[in-house]
Parts: C-alpha cells; sequence; structure tokens
C-alpha cells in the first residue's frame, strides 16, 4: 500500500502542474539542441515570482524528474541502472548502455547527449530558481533551507558532468543565445572545486532530517553524502572521512533490517534512504516495472546481469567462490550470499509471485536465452512482490539514489586510503554492519590488511550496489575500468560437461558465452561531448580520442 507521503504536494503534485514551466524553461527552442534556446532571461513574466507560493512551485519544479518513460539522467532508475551496465554487470536488450564501453562509443551517441541535456535543463530550472527566489518576499530561513536544496541539486549535476566528461560549459546564471552558444568548457578541476563549497554550505543551512510530509526533500545528510562521493571522486581521502563521520554521528540514519524487501514500494519510508526520487502511482509513476519484469510476468525482460557478476557473490562462510569448499561447481548458486538471490533471477530457482522464473533453452518459457539477446539471468533486485495486478507501467515506488550502506562503506574506504590505521572496531562499525543485516548474515570481515581490505571493500561495494548506478563511478575512479571491461562475459549456467557439451557455446566451466566488452583504455574513460551541441557551440573542444 502507498505510504501516506505520496500526499506531499510541494514535491509531489506540485511538480506536475510545474512541468508546463520546466519545458518553458528549459526546452523552448526551434533546435533541439540544448544550448540553442530562447533566451532565459524572457521566461519569468509578471505572473510568476510573486509569493511564496510561486517559491515553492519553483521548487518542486527542480526535484522534478519526470515519470513515466524519462531517463537517461542521474536521478531515474533507467538512467542509473544504465551506468551499471556501462560497468559490465549486465547487458541491455537494444544494448543502449553496452556502446558506452565497447569500442563503439562516438559523440553521435543519442544517450550521451540525453545525459548531456537532461543535466543541463536541471541545471537552468536551478540557475533560473536561484535568480529569482531573493525577490519574494518570505520567511528568510524558509528560503535558505530552499535554495540550499537547489544549490545541492545543481551541484549533484555539475559533479556528475565533470565526473563523466571532465571539462564542461558551466554557469550559474541565465543565459542569452549567444551567450549559451558561445560558451567554453571549463576546467574539470574548477568545477569540482565549487561543488565541493556550494555542498560544504548548503549541508550547514539544510536541517538534519525531514518530517514524513517532506520525505524526499535534500537534508544536510544528503548533501554531504554528495560531497563525499565527489572527494572520494578526487581521491581527497581524508575530507572525505570527515565528511562521511559527520552523517553517522548525526545519528539520521540507520541500515534497513531487510535487504531483500528494502526496494518494495510499501518499504520506502525507511532510515536507510537518504536521497531518493519520488513517485506516486496514478499521479507521478514510472515505467521501470516493465523493463525490469520477464516477458512471463507481463514485463520486457530488458536487462541480463552478467555471470561475472554473479561469480562475485561469496559462499556462506565468507570466502570466494574459488577459495570456499562450500562452493559446488555442479550447483553454483547453493550455498552463496543471500543477496544473490535478492539480486539475480536465476533459472528453475528464483520464484516470484508464486512462479518459477525459467530461461532454460530447452523449455517453452517466453524467457528462454535464446528468443533474444539474453543471458538467461535477471534483475531480481527491484521486483516487488508487494505490487499487484498494477500496470508495469505505472509504478509509484520512489528510487533511492544514496543510501546509508554506501556512508558506512564509503568511510571505511575512505580511512583505509587516507593511510589510517584500520581497527576491528571499525570494521564492525562499517563493512560488517552491512553484511550483518538479518537477512543476509554473511560472517564479520576481519582482515586489516590493506591490500586485503581493500579487494573486500571493492567486491562489497559491487554487490551490495548491483544496478544501483555506483559501479561505473568506482571503477572509473579506481582506475581498473579497461581491466573490468575488456573480457568476455558469460551468462548462465549451461552443462556440468562443458568438454562434450555442443549445442552452444560455452566456457571451460559451462557458462554460456555471452559478449565481449571492448573498452578503448584512454578514450572511453570519459564521454564524448555531444557532436550536436559541437555543431551549435564551436568553442566546445572534444575529448581525447573522439572524432573531432
Amino acid at each position: 500500500m502507498i505510504t501516506t507521503i505520496k500526499k506531499y504536494r510541494n514535491i509531489r503534485s506540485v511538480a506536475l502542474k510545474f512541468c508546463l514551466f520546466v519545458l518553458v524553461v528549459s526546452n523552448s527552442a526551434c533546435s533541439d539542441d540544448f544550448f540553442d534556446k530562447n533566451p532565459l532571461d524572457k521566461v519569468s513574466d509578471a505572473t510568476f515570482w510573486k509569493s511564496e507560493s510561486d517559491a515553492k512551485l519553483a521548487l518542486a519544479g527542480c526535484y522534478n524528474n519526470g515519470g513515466a518513460w524519462n531517463g537517461e539522467d542521474f536521478w531515474t532508475a533507467r538512467g542509473i541502472i544504465y551506468l551499471d551496465f556501462m560497468a559490465g554487470l549486465g547487458s541491455e536488450k537494444e544494448l543502449i548502455p553496452d556502446r558506452f564501453t565497447d569500442g563503439t562509443l562516438d559523440p553521435t551517441n543519442g544517450t550521451v547527449r540525453a545525459y548531456w541535456n537532461n543535466s543541463y535543463r536541471k541545471i537552468t530550472a536551478c540557475n533560473n530558481f536561484l535568480s529569482n527566489i531573493d525577490g519574494i518576499a518570505m520567511d528568510e530561513n524558509t528560503k535558505a533551507i530552499m535554495k540550499s536544496e537547489i544549490r545541492t541539486i545543481r551541484a549533484y549535476q555539475y559533479f556528475n558532468l565533470a565526473f563523466f566528461f571532465s571539462d564542461v560549459p558551466f554557469t550559474t546564471e541565465v543565459l542569452t543565445v549567444d551567450e549559451a552558444n558561445t560558451i567554453p568548457r571549463t576546467p574539470k578541476t574548477e568545477i569540482m572545486d565549487f561543488v565541493e563549497k556550494e555542498l560544504q554550505e548548503s549541508a550547514v543551512v539544510l536541517p538534519p532530517t525531514r518530517p514524513v510530509s517532506e520525505d524526499g526533500r535534500i537534508t544536510s545528510g544528503a548533501a554531504l553524502a554528495i560531497l563525499g562521493r565527489v572527494q572520494m571522486a578526487n581521491k581527497k581521502w581524508g575530507p572525505a572521512a570527515v565528511t562521511y563521520k559527520k552523517i553517522i554521528d548525526s545519528q539520521a540514519y540507520t541500515l534497513n533490517a531487510s535487504f531483500k524487501t528494502m526496494f518494495n514500494a510499501n518499504n520506502e519510508i525507511n532510515k536507510e534512504f537518504i536521497l531518493t526520487t519520488q513517485y506516486q502511482e496514478d499521479v507521478y509513476g514510472h515505467v521501470l516495472p516493465q523493463y525490469l519484469y520477464p516477458e512471463m510476468y507481463g514485463g520486457w525482460h530488458q536487462f541480463s546481469p552478467y555471470n561475472e557478476l554473479v561469480k562475485q557473490y561469496e559462499c556462506t562462510d565468507g570466502l570466494s567462490i574459488d577459495e570456499s569448499p562450500l562452493f559446488d561447481p555442479a550447483n553454483p548458486y547453493n550455498n552463496r550470499d543471500p543477496r544473490l538471490d535478492y539480486t539475480i533471477m536465476i533459472s528453475d530457482r528464483t520464484v516470484f509471485q508464486g512462479k518459477t522464473f525459467v530461461s532454460r533453452p530447452d523449455s517453452n518459457s517466453p524467457d528462454r536465452f535464446t528468443r533474444y539477446n539474453w543471458s538467461g539471468y535477471c534483475i531480481n533486485k527491484f521486483m516487488d512482490p508487494s505490487f499487484t495486478g498494477g500496470n508495469l507501467m505505472n509504478y509509484g515506488g520512489n528510487w533511492s539514489i544514496i543510501r546509508y550502506a554506501e556512508v558506512l562503506l564509503s568511510y571505511l574506504e575512505s580511512k583505509l586510503e587516507a593511510g589510517e590505521a584500520i581497527n576491528q572496531a571499525l570494521l564492525d562499525e562499517t563493512i560488517n554492519k552491512v553484511r550483518a543485516r538479518a537477512d543476509v548474515n554473511m560472517p564479520a570481515i576481519t582482515t586489516t590488511n590493506p591490500t586485503e581490505l581493500r579487494n573486500k571493500i571493492r567486491v562489497e561495494r559491487e554487490v551490495e550496489f548491483a544496478f544501483e548506478g555506483l559501479h561505473y563511478y568506482d571503477i572509473l575512479r579506481w582506475g581498473v575500468a579497461a581491466e573490468k571491461l575488456n573480457r568476455q562475459f558469460t551468462g548462465m549456467k549451461l552443462t556440468n560437461d562443458p568438454a562434450n557439451y555442443t549445442a552452444f557455446d560455452v566456457d571451460e566451466d559451462g557458462y554460456l558465452m555471452y559478449q565481449k566488452r571492448n573498452f578503448v583504455e584512454g578514450v572511453n574513460e570519459l564521454w564524448p561531448i555531444p557532436q550536436a551541441e559541437r555543431n551549435v557551440n564551436t568553442k566546445l573542444t572534444q575529448n581525447t580520442g573522439y572524432p573531432n
């Protein structure tokens, strides 16, 4: 049942009314190109920016990420899941995110352009808000909090742009067409410095918690959690540890007891979620279940995890499948970290809403992997058993962007990389808390050897946050993207006798030979500047390795 938070009007229903205003701000044009826009200083007219209700309407518009089919940004489910497919956790039915790291990425890629355009649309709305809010007579503390929310949203956008594109056009003002079409790229370092300052200053003003009626509005913890990501990306390990410790010490967040049910719509109000995108069935829904569900459940089976992710889940003794005596190659999914079953649908094993998922090629299942470009696995993580009888294109469950588990693991990683001594007490307060959820209950980590612990942290992040959009960020900042993405990827287990199996190509362990990635080292660490933008603005240079 959708909780009472869905009735919060400042963020939800008001956002629907504000969509038209946002479209005028960000889309008004006679061209499809982002920078080829009508002057933004012509958007606001005498009927707007007069009262506190106008400010609330504009605030909601800056939060608005678009429901239904909107995606390819850093706020909505599809755009964030795509990031993990780029990172080699799986494939997408049409290979859309796969193109980012399979050696074919170029400046004409429409998905690159979508991330760019959607980011600048939100930045435009934020700049417009901050350029006008001071003119409204209202409570100054309320106004300061609103401004800090918008500064945090804008900082999150600029961080992602700088992280994935490096130098990008930067402005905190509304621009005329001529200004927008001649703005050069600002160095990444300057943008990152700006982002850090904005987040630090905003975190001081923002409240540590919100009442249930304001769930979804940014808190000081959200600003700090974004700041921590920024600092880790820039290898500022000591400052990052300090930032994450502030969140921990606030005691505003805690781990949800259940990993399995954490992402269900009827459990979306819990203290693990620090930053979420808000939705409401029948009012402001989204279509993730249509993409997510296998065909036997009415979905499109759009996503296919790789077996290389499956292999990362330890056995229940806390050892990897290469080390554990509990691992049985003939029954590879038994005796494993429970998060494997919670995250991946496995043929003839996973049961959802009373039906067993089947993808074997010798079956009549609509999900048999031979019917399409599938691995034989499907995502289970966000499949919501409480969502029964609803329209898969009208789901109201919120989407988590940052949760408290990330804070704990990032705090530990930052302390480790800062060269600080690690003891068992710190492990128990961070990574072992994550592993000790009631329905996970994995053995505690005890090693304090830096090399061993670094690997443990990285594996933990991969399995804990699979399909939540963090893995691409992680492998890029760790500098291992080329290593992780230049290889053959495999799918489901097909045989225990690979030497004599001829029905399909399998590896030496009997897993389907699925797809190969060809990440271009020295090039694909950054996305290309969209060619459509460079056609409009000749001052936009191109990133190294892409056609000029």
